[in-house]
Parts: structure tokens; sequence; C-alpha cells
């Protein structure tokens, strides 16, 4: 995974160079065409009558079409080296080698990245309407957890959902959704002056009350603790009791030889579980589809997901 990692983001750092070497470049190119189209303009108002020569190489390149359909061209341009800019930054913020270590991160921006690197996977392809994503995005606090194995986790699951829509009758529609239920009340943080005028107030204070913390230096609002749900739904096949029962099994798997190592749902647990204090479950029953539940804390140091 590391030397995965490590290749991922060599090759969108080398991409992203001359990516950004064009992008920067067509502006200029824009400006230089809408000037020279303008100069050709003002020529031929000032200059009805041409010379033969001139008239005859005008009709041959077809100097009307041309003048129309140049700017488009660099429109189009500037739309294709924008996807690739688009692409290389998923691929960077998929693979998150400069973050080995514990980090808040914006889950949204893993799945996204996912969903970006797996478009070839979803989009119609000959007979099939393709796959449709439905994201019903909660408001999340910045988790702190290892970025690239967290997408990690995110690529198997929406992998295997594609895997079970491919031969499903359309629609096929995964559903992703997110949630944060915080764990601690409300933080006020008061200053030095504050906190010395509080004891003297006469009005007590219930233990359901708002909590309030004396911090003169860090004026962090710590009300952002809690469990981070992430749930990735499909609409396929689902399947029986006894296979879901053996999915996070090591080597285990439903696909043909050759397509499947049975590795990814494995790895995708002991990231959850082990590495972020966090739970995976599967959720399915056939002919009712397969959710997976993710849930991990968004600061692992000071919270633990009840099982």
């Amino acid at each position: 995974m590391s030397s995965l990692g490590q290749m991922v983001a060599g090759i969108a750092h080398e991409i992203n160079n001359p990516v950004n070497f064009i992008t920067g470049n067509l502006v200029h190119a824009n400006n230089y065409t809408k000037d020279l189209l303008h100069l050709i303009q003002l020529y031929q108002q000032c200059y009805p009558d041409p010379d033969p020569e001139i008239q005859e190489l005008i009709q041959a390149i077809d100097i009307e079409f041309v003048a129309d359909d140049l700017p488009k061209l660099l429109a189009s341009m500037r739309l294709g080296a924008d996807r690739i800019r688009r692409i290389v930054l998923s691929l960077r913020n998929f693979s998150r080698l400069d973050e080995a270590a514990m980090k808040p991160v914006d889950i949204h921006e893993g799945i996204d990245s996912t969903l970006l690197i797996l478009h070839n996977r979803l989009k119609s392809c000959g007979g099939s309407t393709g796959i449709q994503i439905v994201k019903e995005y909660g408001t999340l606090p910045p988790v702190e957890c290892y970025a690239g194995q967290l997408n990690q986790v995110f690529m198997n699951i929406l992998s295997n959902a594609i895997d079970a829509l491919e031969n499903q009758p359309a629609p096929g529609i995964i559903t992703i959704q997110t949630e944060f239920i915080p764990t601690r009340p409300v933080t006020t943080v008061l200053s030095e002056t504050e906190a010395e005028i509080m004891p003297k107030l006469s009005v007590p204070l219930s233990e359901s009350a708002t909590q309030t913390v004396l911090n003169s230096g860090d004026k962090t609002d710590r009300n952002s603790q809690g469990i981070v749900t992430i749930r990735i739904r499909d609409n396929g096949a689902g399947m029986a009791p006894n296979i879901r029962e053996r999915l996070f099994d090591p080597f285990f798997t439903t696909k043909p030889v050759g397509k499947g190592t049975g590795l990814g749902l494995s790895i995708s647990y002991q990231i959850v579980v082990q590495k972020h204090g966090g739970s995976l479950e599967c959720r399915s029953a056939p002919g009712q589809g397969t959710e997976f539940v993710l849930q991990i804390p968004s600061s692992p140091q000071n919270i633990s997901v009840p099982r």
C-alpha cells in the first residue's frame, strides 16, 4: 500500500507540472487568438477587395469557419486540461503520501476523490445506463485519521458496490450518507476575567447545563468530538447470511477466479477497527441490496466507538 501510494503521488506530481503549463498558456493563446481574429476583421473592413491570391487562400482555409471554431477549440482544450487537473488532484488527495500520521481531514473530500477516480466505471457504456451516485452528506467536523488508508477503505467498498451493480437491471444506484453524532456537551471557553466573575454568581448550575472551561491561551472549540458515520448502500441483489458473515475473512471472495483476491474488505476492516478504533458492519439480505456502515471517532485519542 505504501509503495502504491508513493507511485500514485509521484505520477500525479509528474502529470501536474505539464498540465499547469498547458492550462496557464491556454489563457494567453486564447487572448492572442482573439487579437489576431480581430485584426483580420479590420483588414476585411478596410480592404474589401483583396488580391486574387489572398482571396483564393481565404476560400481554401474557410476563414469564417476558422474564426468561429477556433475559440470553441481552445475552450474545449481548457476543459480537457481542467479535467486532467482535477483527476491529478484527486489522485494526490487519495494517496495522501504526506499524511502518514493522523491529521484532521475532510471526509467528504476523500469520498469525492475516490468517486472521481472511479468515474470511468460509473458512466454509461454500451447498452448500460451507468450507475447513479446519490450523496446525502451531513455536516462533518475535520476528522483525525490516516487519510490515505481511509480513502483505500472507500475505494474497496465502492468498488464492490459497482461490481454488484454491473450485471443488475437498471437503475443501479449507490447512496452515500454521512452523519455526525456529538458525544460531548457544548463547551464555552472563557477568558481569565470571565472565569473570576463566574464563581461569584449565585445561580447554581445543574449537571446538564452547558460546561464551561477555563482556557487562557487555547480558544479552540471542543464540541466537535463525536462519532462520524458513513453509510454506503447499493440497490443490488444483496447476499445470503452465510456469505455476509464471512465477508471480512481474509481471502474470502465470491468473485470469479482472477477478479478478486478476498483481501479488500479484510484490510478495510483492520484499517477501520484496529487503526481508527471504529467499526465496520455489513447489512444485507437477498433482494434487498447491501449497506456498509462505517463508524469512526472524530478524535480517536479520546473516544471509542461503542460496539
